[in-house]
């Protein structure tokens, strides 16, 4: 039989392009092995986290360790820092704050129920900035603030100087902005220093919480479950989200009766960070078992 050239190199364009598809789906392989199931030290456990940091508290002695020093957005685990700020100023707590439309999230656009005009006490916006996250909360604290906005951040980035924090830096108190930056190795100090004030352990570990703005009561949750989950010990707690910083978590639990400060940033996957949070847990608790069977 007689073949034409183009008999001839149709089969060869059907070989080249399934060649093709062979390929795009072994660098996906790759990808999801390298990035997506990337382990923080070698057999030890597999996480999600782009970036990772479990440290003694105590000690300060790394026990995980991955992409440690990266700098990156850390999103809401801002507030913790806004906490901080707050409270040192000494200002009155009991004092209520009228929100405004000034404290809307003109970057993001992300929803708030604190409606402009309503009146809460600095001590109920603080609770729900640390408990649910709530922005508006934050910017409305920040707003007030003797010198307003600008002295407030401007007292972040002194705050986080005295501590060390050499990676990190802030723009805004909410941490809508992405760029307030940190790395895990300085939001391990972040998370020590802020475990020494009472009103922020408790704030941060609180499942829900009902505050009353014009004339509503409003019911907000805590942003991370594990709080109200019986298998854990958490003594701090803070989410983070926005596009630019992925899903964030840092934590101060005891685990296998150990204080240890756990720091989660860039988790991609919505559930991938307690998922990952949970990996760590099982993984330290079956290392002490298995130590203590020698």
């Amino acid at each position: 039989m007689l073949y034409t050239a183009g008999m001839q190199q149709q089969p060869e364009r059907q070989l080249h392009q399934l060649e093709k598809i062979v390929a795009v789906f072994a660098l996906l392989a790759v990808l999801l092995l390298t990035v997506g199931f990337a382990h923080a030290q070698t057999g030890k456990v597999f996480l999600r986290s782009n970036a990772v940091l479990v440290q003694d508290a105590k000690s300060g002695r790394t026990i995980l360790a991955k992409n440690s020093d990266s700098v990156m957005p850390i999103a809401s685990i801002t507030k913790l820092m806004t906490a901080m700020v707050l409270l040192d100023s000494g200002v009155d707590m009991h004092q209520r704050v009228v929100v405004s439309r000034a404290d809307m999230d003109r970057l993001k656009g992300t929803h708030s129920r604190l409606r402009p005009g309503s009146s809460l006490t600095r001590d109920d916006l603080l609770l729900i900035a640390l408990m649910a996250s709530e922005n508006r909360a934050a910017a409305a604290l920040a707003r007030t603030f003797p010198g307003g906005t600008e002295a407030f951040v401007a007292a972040m980035n002194a705050k986080a100087r005295a501590l060390g924090m050499r990676d990190t830096h802030y723009v805004d108190p909410t941490g809508l902005d992405s760029d307030n930056v940190s790395s895990p190795r300085d939001l391990a100090r972040l998370v020590k220093a802020a475990a020494r004030y009472p009103l922020i352990r408790e704030y941060t570990t609180r499942g829900r919480a009902i505050v009353e703005a014009r004339g509503r009561a409003l019911a907000y949750h805590n942003t991370n479950r594990l709080v109200s989950n019986p298998h854990w010990d958490i003594d701090l707690s803070k989410t983070g989200y926005i596009s630019e910083a992925g899903r964030c978590l840092v934590m101060q639990v005891t685990v296998a009766s150990r204080e240890l400060i756990v720091v989660l940033l860039d988790s991609w996957g919505k559930y991938s960070r307690i998922g990952d949070a949970n990996r760590i847990r099982r993984w330290l608790e079956s290392s002490a078992l298995a130590d203590s069977r020698g």
